[in-house]
């Protein structure tokens, strides 16, 4: 009876078919609840670099950022892009995600002693012998990550999106408050490396926790060939994506030093960090909604469009007004001693525009089970990435910003949409339509920012970015009210509120 209990405990995380029967409302719903704890993570997060700023230095933020961006691709190997074929798969079973964990088990051994092999090696490369321990602090904690991988993707799998949540927001809260109090205490630099090496730690113990399965004994003929060359192409797309995007950060720690490299990485994570916030929410709802939908084209091809206007309809105006005020976020957040970063960020903030819909297109890749496609358009993106890269690294940090993003905006975008539009359901103009409302009204309320900042400029920074995203939020409305499309897209977000609210009290009857 024992047994046959334990089993019944691990084979509710394999089946799906009862997520199908009320699919849209476990995405609303799973949606509103990742959005709302993506927003105590990004206070969390942007209070963690408001007060680190001014605790530490450029110089250390950029120590560490010459390690993790080489720790960074060797992360990778972690995963090797498991999780997400087991979030993927349309069935899985409990041998599979056993073998599975094993194999995330072995890589986090290999990818740690990989990472202490090499730590000699990135101190000799960029000539600065701190890193050296560093990078072995960092390597500690790859073996622990990856005993939680499949207990995520399980969780996932079952959009138990409210376990997850919590689970990120509470590690994420110790990791930073283990930072900031080493930091307080004059630990400079190693405050960088505590905060992931805490928030790891306590994440994983969370997933066993809140995640009944338990993992057997791996068996060999347990039918995972097929996710692991699913994983395979995944990962392989991932180290090239990630080798193009961190050579920056790699070009500008050698040539250009710590301190360009610290203001680089800084305003390029200050840029990112509300725009992840926003985008992964949307990520965790619509991977594992999109991937039981696939079987049917129209209803999946309606879904992703839905997901995409939601996203631009938030994100466009948002990278629009940190554009537009760059100069006062920094000197607020992170002090005047960041201010050369103030360039850099806006000009990262370019192809910020079009990072989120660019960032959808993985899903289409992923749930389509097209990553060998997605692997092609990686290697062909990152050689674009890199030409910029090595283009712009002349004129340091600053360089770098302007060569990446206008290339992105307007080669590696374009040739993106058309490359993912090739096949499935979602075409290349469907992606263009869809951005077309909020991308015009974004541009007008840059215009119209770009006009007033002037005599918005004159109060202090809170009160200037206050009168600035009003105004940016109101040009935006008006003529998202002006157009047809942007009217029908702001009544279905509208639609969406009692839905959700509805879907609330009959779970608390249930």
């Amino acid at each position: 009876m024992k047994n046959r209990a334990s089993s019944d405990k691990n084979n509710q995380y394999f089946h799906t078919e009862h997520l199908k029967a009320d699919l849209k409302g476990r995405s609303i719903r799973g949606g509103a609840v990742t959005i709302v704890a993506q927003g105590l993570k990004f206070g969390l997060t942007l209070g963690s670099n408001v007060v680190l700023a001014r605790l530490l230095t450029p110089q250390d933020y950029g120590l560490v950022g010459m390690v993790t961006v080489v720790t960074g691709l060797v992360t990778i190997f972690k995963d090797l892009g498991l999780s997400t074929a087991t979030v993927q798969k349309e069935k899985i079973n409990h041998e599979q995600v056993s073998t599975l964990f094993w194999v995330n088990v072995a890589l986090g051994i290999v990818t740690m002693l990989v990472t202490v092999a090499i730590a000699p090696v990135i101190a000799w490369f960029y000539n600065e012998p701190r890193l050296l321990w560093i990078t072995l602090s960092l390597a500690s904690g790859f073996f622990i990550s990856g005993l939680g991988v499949q207990h995520s993707a399980l969780l996932n799998r079952q959009m138990q999106y409210k376990a997850l949540t919590i689970n990120e927001i509470v590690s994420v809260g110790i990791g930073i408050g283990s930072a900031i109090i080493a930091a307080w205490f004059g630990l400079g630099y190693w405050a960088l490396v505590i905060l992931p090496l805490v928030t790891g730690i306590v994440s994983t113990v969370g997933f066993w926790i809140v995640c009944s399965w338990r993992p057997s004994l791996p068996v060999k003929q347990s039918g995972v060939r097929s996710m692991l060359v699913f994983g395979g192409n995944l990962t392989g797309f991932n180290i090239v994506n990630y080798f193009a995007r961190n050579l920056d950060n790699l070009l500008i720690g050698k040539v250009w030093g710590a301190q360009q490299l610290g203001l680089y990485a800084k305003a390029y994570q200050l840029l990112l960090l509300p725009l992840q916030q926003i985008n992964a929410p949307f990520e965790k709802v619509a991977i594992p909604a999109l991937s039981r939908l696939v079987d049917s084209p129209e209803r999946y091809r309606q879904a992703y469009l839905r997901i995409l206007e939601k996203l631009t309809i938030i994100t466009a105006p948002l990278v629009v007004f940190m554009i537009a005020t760059s100069d006062w976020i920094v000197l607020l957040l992170l002090g005047p001693q960041w201010t050369d970063a103030s360039p850099i960020f806006s000009l990262l903030g370019i192809i910020a525009f079009t990072q989120p819909v660019a960032n959808t297109t993985g899903w289409l890749f992923i749930t389509q089970g097209r990553t060998n496609h997605m692997f092609q358009w990686g290697i062909i993106g990152s050689t674009l990435s890199v030409v910029a890269i090595v283009f712009g690294i002349q004129w340091g940090a600053v360089g770098v910003a302007a060569s990446y993003s206008i290339s992105g905006l307007l080669i590696r975008t374009p040739i993106l949409f058309w490359y993912v539009g090739r096949s499935g359901s979602v075409k290349a103009v469907d992606l263009y339509r869809t951005m077309a409302p909020s991308t015009l009204a974004s541009l007008c309320g840059l215009f119209v920012l770009l006009i007033t900042r002037q005599w918005v400029g004159i109060f202090h920074p809170i009160i200037s970015l206050t009168i600035a995203f009003l105004i940016n939020i109101a040009i935006t409305l008006l003529v998202l009210i002006a157009l047809p499309a942007g009217r029908a897209a702001l009544q279905d977000f509208k639609n969406l509120i009692p839905f959700i609210i509805k879907r609330k009290k009959e779970n608390s009857v249930l």
